[in-house]
């Protein structure tokens, strides 16, 4: 059986989708990305390398924060949506770049800050991104990363990839505290503070963002009714399905 490269997958999954990742509430705001505008406005005359950008709330924060951005995405959908949004908001400090995040086509130590935020878990190979995001980042520059986190205990980890990878066929791993800050170690980083939220993920919006197939969401629904009881409380599931992600705001400086 012949299927479709991951990165098809991300393309697909995205491309259609461009115009509701950029208006989605769930990613428009956050103390995440008033932390990420907070750190920016510290760069004076920056240039920032929004990494994975969809709907490129990063990139207008760190635009508006005064850096020149940018945006550099697999999916060319989303960024012409990212380029007309920038546009509409009269953010002109923004550009937009096509391709993946473990081949970055910037020379060495191009920008002052990498940035990325609920992208990476879509990603083949984070180390090898992170790798890139150093290589093309100042000695003196600073990594912030931002995602949806796994719990530590391998029963709501578990819980959270089944789910999630329903949802999303794009989806890879949503990665634990602990691997995050071993692969940013790794790539030669030195982690930082973390900022932790769990946003609220409303079931409809959810599953509609990503297109999600009637049998798929009907084995999400199912897995929730039958989890374990420490699933349910860590997760808050909720009836209608709606539960609470974990999700951690790591800020990493060049080792």
């Amino acid at each position: 059986m012949t299927g479709r490269s991951h990165a098809n997958h991300v393309v697909d999954q995205f491309g259609a989708q461009a115009a509701a990742y950029v208006t989605s509430a769930v990613h428009a705001g956050g103390a995440d990305l008033d932390r990420i505008g907070t750190l920016v406005r510290a760069l004076p005359a920056a240039r920032a390398l929004d990494l994975g950008c969809g709907g490129g709330h990063v990139a207008f924060a760190a635009a508006a924060a005064g850096a020149v951005v940018t945006a550099y995405d697999l999916s060319a959908a989303m960024l012409s949506a990212v380029a007309a949004e920038a546009s509409r908001r009269g953010l002109d400090r923004i550009e937009t770049r096509h391709g993946a995040a473990e081949t970055l086509p910037f020379a060495d130590a191009s920008f002052d800050a990498v940035l990325t935020r609920f992208s990476a878990h879509h990603w083949r190979d984070v180390p090898a991104a992170l790798a890139e995001a150093r290589r093309v980042l100042k000695p003196n520059g600073l990594l912030v990363a931002c995602d949806a986190i796994a719990p530590e205990d391998p029963l709501l980890d578990t819980h959270l990839q089944a789910v999630e990878l329903l949802r999303d066929p794009s989806h890879v791993r949503d990665y634990r505290l602990s691997e995050w800050r071993a692969m940013l170690e790794a790539a030669g980083f030195t982690p930082g503070a973390v900022l932790a939220s769990r946003p609220r993920m409303e079931f409809t919006s959810w599953i509609a963002r990503m297109r999600t197939p009637p049998t798929h969401v009907a084995a999400i629904r199912a897995l929730q009714a039958a989890a374990a009881a420490e699933v349910v409380g860590h997760f808050r599931i909720e009836p209608d399905g709606s539960f609470l992600l974990d999700s951690a705001l790591i800020e990493a400086r060049p080792r």
